[in-house]
């Protein structure tokens, strides 16, 4: 730790590195006169002393722009991990600190940028895989083009759709040109559209959602499509063979809860922090066929109403 760590300025640590460097040079000078040396000797001893205690203070001041150079090399390079020692409580203390901050900042962003590719490029594979397995089975023989199997076509080419749409809005939202458009909703509607469309991933898991038929919110009706349809995706995933996922909405005070549970193995307390995380995923080693962790046993998304 740098001596001079408890002052607040950089000028006055500067200040009293002059101070000492002079005061050095006099002392040096005073004892060198009483002990009779020449003055030749004097001046390079004052000189060679007072440059030692500089280079000593001065170190420890600026050994944190020494290692922010370092560390901006290295994430230069794509490594987020070096932080700087920040224990001084000047300016450049300040900086550090905010390099730090910075660093950690940019390795998350990394983290979710990665993230954001793994799962996307998942979630845009299955219904692509789903649609060639059923055009593979047409073109071979093995199903008929009947109306039944266009339809599991035609579903699978609509979700890879909504996932594009999805895709869109929100880059259109991070740029500001997608605003979000409130109008009155019939929940039930929208609740059974989107209870169709998530039984078509699994027919082993039954769905049963309890909406009032008159309940009636203010929101955006594709983003919360959207926000069910998630929902949904994922409680049918991770639940197990035979299981049931319940959706249930109802008025609260001025607002209204819709909550979708299933019977999953739900979400671990330490992954909580993560759920609001854009494309997070629990394992993202593990595919839908894993049934491993699901998005959780009980999700509620409350929309409050505005005027």
């Amino acid at each position: 730790m740098n001596p001079l760590d408890f002052l607040g300025r950089i000028k006055v640590k500067l200040g009293i590195v002059i101070v000492l460097a002079v005061g050095t040079a006099f002392v040096v000078n005073e004892v060198g006169i009483n002990s009779g040396l020449s003055r030749e000797l004097r001046i390079a001893v004052a000189v060679v002393l007072a440059l030692i205690m500089v280079q000593v203070l001065a170190m420890g001041m600026t050994k944190p722009l020494r290692q922010m150079a370092r560390a901006a090399q290295t994430i230069a390079k794509g490594g987020y991990s070096l932080r700087v020692s920040a224990t001084s409580r000047d300016e450049v203390g300040e900086l550090a600190r905010a390099f730090n901050a910075m660093a950690a900042d940019l390795g998350e962003v990394d983290r979710q940028r990665r993230e954001l590719v793994a799962n996307v490029s998942h979630e845009l594979r299955t219904p692509i895989t789903g649609l060639r397995a059923v055009l593979e089975n047409v073109v071979d023989g093995v199903s008929a083009a009947d109306p039944v199997t266009m339809r599991t076509a035609l579903a699978q080419t609509e979700r890879l759709g909504r996932l594009v749409a999805q895709l869109l809005d929100l880059s259109r939202l991070d740029s500001g040109v997608r605003l979000i458009e409130a109008e009155a909703v019939a929940l039930a509607p929208l609740v059974e559209q989107a209870v169709r469309e998530a039984a078509l991933a699994r027919e082993d898991v039954s769905i049963r959602p309890s909406v009032p038929d008159d309940l009636v919110l203010r929101a955006d009706p594709d983003l919360l499509a959207q926000v069910l349809a998630n929902l949904l995706d994922n409680a049918v995933r991770h639940s197990p063979p035979g299981g049931t996922v319940t959706v249930h909405g109802a008025a609260v005070g001025p607002g209204v809860r819709l909550a979708v549970e299933d019977q999953g193995p739900g979400i671990p307390a330490s992954a909580r922090a993560r759920v609001f995380e854009r494309f997070s995923r629990l394992d993202t080693g593990r595919g839908a066929a894993t049934r491993g962790a699901g998005r959780g046993r009980a999700r509620e998304h409350d929309n409050r109403e505005r005027s």
